[in-house]
């Protein structure tokens, strides 16, 4: 059998097969995340993301392919969960810009579409860090693109295309060092491998197994819970242009017929002031993503050709860990009612009722439930932008894995929205302290992201499995403590986990220390822990609050 032109009707099967692949295999490729935390979630994440795209693919089946295609880049768009979420979300953006004008495409327009694709998802990460899904894309679509210059048989094209994923798959762990470690595979990247198996039984006409059989067992692969950010694997010190910096520029007749416009020059200038440039442009607008030490001298050029519009600038050098994070029960969004448009209004998304409280209380607007193993998808963040009902929205995303998603959001909406780049619970409440309503947005989210700076989170959480990783042994059941995203201390003994995690935190400038329990901490074990800490800590403040957050027992912020 060769297949040599697709249309919609057939690539909707294929997206629909693929989704399904990939849902089959979501805890499979939940469980390759290596770090030992309780949070794996890329395969959750990609299959709610892929599952969004199947449905809007599903309800908009026609024969016209291009169409087809921007139905699934709008669905992954908008149900797009965490950063492997996103990302995929891209590859698929890409893939559909392509094909957006074509009714059929032939082997070598597929294969092109994939590596478009590659183009857009490396073009939406501020660091690109291989050893990720992103390697994996890349090295199949460019096998997709060599077996079409020999094949007129998509089919064909498709089978080479997985051949080169799963090979770079397995290159995986030589790129990123916290892979070979605990000796699996990047995960993102074995849950696009899946959706191309799916892929190619539709178009065999197969149907998927019913297990991943031909993929090594969970406990040949696995040694540990949960993926380490591979951002983590990144000093401050290899930033070297500190601001991501992004705007769009409104084009203005009478500033054109001054400074006519040429993209390519605009490119070239800009490239001056760094790196990670990505200029697009249309006949209304240029948008501008670069990575810059001089922001201002961007935006000043930007002018010669319009109005600015949608300007972004964050200190990446605050937020350099940010990137590389079954059935769906919608989101619960809790908000405060807003009967006129405010000039601000501050989303924060957080688990667990105390958690909410807390920043309700001191003044966010909604709190949208989502953490480690439940992040919202950029659907859940933009209803939640559009309830805030305000001038400039604020998000607090307050989880690494979470701020991809929210930026995302940012993108789809006409309100001005500001991210902050914060990364845990503490990072969160000490941005909304900062906030002031008085001042200007521009102002707000330069206090606020430098707020993020002034504190100190510790966790502790319980391990799923038996490990060694960062130089500790640890056993199903150990507690641990986690000290700015790296586990420093571990004990079979919770309160003695978080006493041995705060004695490597505290030290004589460490005024204030508020300690957030969680729903399976005793009255008992909080009463030791605080009692502790006074006699122990005798100079700090000590506060103590009822988080009511699953998986960690207790989230310590220190100032």
């Amino acid at each position: 059998m060769s297949i040599t032109s697709l249309d919609g009707k057939r690539f909707a099967e294929m997206i629909v097969k693929g989704a399904n692949s990939l849902s089959a295999n979501a805890k499979y490729v939940d469980a390759l995340n290596v770090f030992p935390v309780p949070d794996g979630d890329t395969g959750t994440n990609m299959n709610l993301s892929m599952t969004s795209g199947a449905k809007e693919v599903k309800n908009n089946v026609q024969e016209h392919i291009g169409k087809v295609g921007n139905s699934l880049a709008k669905g992954l768009l908008m149900g797009a969960r965490g950063n492997s979420g996103v990302i995929l979300s891209q590859l698929f953006r890409g893939f559909a810009k392509s094909i957006e004008n074509k009714a059929l495409i032939n082997s070598e327009e597929f294969a092109n579409a994939l590596e478009a694709g590659v183009g857009t998802a490396y073009k939406a990460v501020m660091k690109p860090v291989e050893g990720t899904i992103l390697t994996v894309a890349k090295d199949a679509a460019k096998g997709a693109v060599q077996s079409a210059k020999q094949n007129e048989d998509i089919l064909k094209v498709m089978e080479d295309t997985i051949r080169e994923a799963k090979a770079s798959l397995n290159r995986t762990p030589e790129l990123l060092p916290v892979l070979k470690e605990v000796g699996v595979v990047d995960s993102g990247g074995q849950g696009l491998v899946f959706v191309y198996e799916g892929f190619l039984a539709e178009l065999k006409g197969e149907d998927l197994p019913n297990t991943p059989a031909s993929h090594p067992t969970m406990d040949e692969m696995v040694n540990a819970e949960h993926h380490k950010s591979v951002q983590g694997h990144i000093s401050t010190e290899d930033i070297t242009f500190g601001y991501c910096t992004e705007f769009m520029v409104k084009f203005e007749e009478d500033k054109l017929a001054d400074s006519p416009f040429s993209e390519e020059e605009f490119r070239e200038h800009l490239s001056h002031y760094g790196d990670s440039l990505l200029v697009v442009s249309d006949d209304e607008i240029v948008k501008v993503h670069i990575h810059s030490e001089q922001p201002g001298e961007c935006l000043n050029y930007g002018q010669k050709f319009g109005s600015l519009i949608k300007i972004k600038i964050d200190n990446m050098r605050q937020q350099h860990e940010a990137i590389i994070g079954e059935t769906h029960t919608p989101l619960h969004v809790e908000k405060t009612e807003a009967p006129k448009k405010e000039a601000f209004g501050v989303v924060a998304i957080a688990m667990g009722a105390g958690i909410r409280d807390m920043f309700t209380s001191i003044g966010a607007r909604s709190v949208i439930e989502g953490g480690q193993t439940m992040n919202p998808s950029t659907e859940d963040i933009v209803a939640a932008i559009k309830d805030a009902n305000a001038e400039t929205v604020i998000i607090l995303p307050n989880n690494k894995n979470i701020i991809m998603a929210a930026q995302q959001a940012a993108e789809v909406v006409e309100e001005n929205v500001i991210v902050i780049p914060a990364k845990t619970v503490p990072q969160g409440i000490s941005a909304l302290l900062s906030f002031n309503p008085s001042l200007s947005p521009e102002e707000n989210e330069a206090n606020m992201a430098e707020a993020i700076g002034h504190v100190k989170t510790g966790q502790i959480t319980y391990a799923v499995r038996d490990t060694h990783i960062e130089g500790l042994t640890i056993e199903t059941g150990d507690f641990m403590g986690i000290e700015e995203g790296k586990i420093t201390v571990k004990h079979t003994d919770k309160v003695q986990a978080a006493k041995d995690l705060l004695g490597s935190m505290m030290d004589e400038d460490s005024e204030i220390l508020t300690i957030i329990y969680g729903e399976e901490t005793s009255e008992e074990e909080v009463a030791e822990l605080t009692a502790y800490c006074e006699e122990k800590f005798e100079d700090a403040e000590v506060e103590v609050h009822n988080g009511k957050q699953p998986l960690y027992s207790f989230i310590f912020s220190i100032e």
